[in-house]
């Protein structure tokens, strides 16, 4: 299921290596979620942080439904 990462990152003129640089996360993986929108949990909070969202945002990045533990 699609989500909206890639609007917010382009929003916030952050290219892909920012946002993995800080998330701590690879840019294969940002790639990867842009694509189909699956990402675990942990991953879904570092990346929500790193654009300043709060916890509580996170459906305004990534839909429910796309979570794997």
């Amino acid at each position: 299921m699609a989500n909206n990462l890639r609007k917010m990152r382009e929003k916030l003129l952050m290219s892909k290596s920012e946002l993995a640089r800080k998330a701590g996360v690879s840019v294969l993986t940002i790639d990867r979620i842009e694509k189909d929108g699956k990402c675990r949990m942990e991953t879904k909070r570092k990346i929500l942080i790193a654009l300043g969202l709060s916890l509580d945002e996170k459906d305004k990045i990534f839909s429910d439904d796309s979570d794997e533990n």
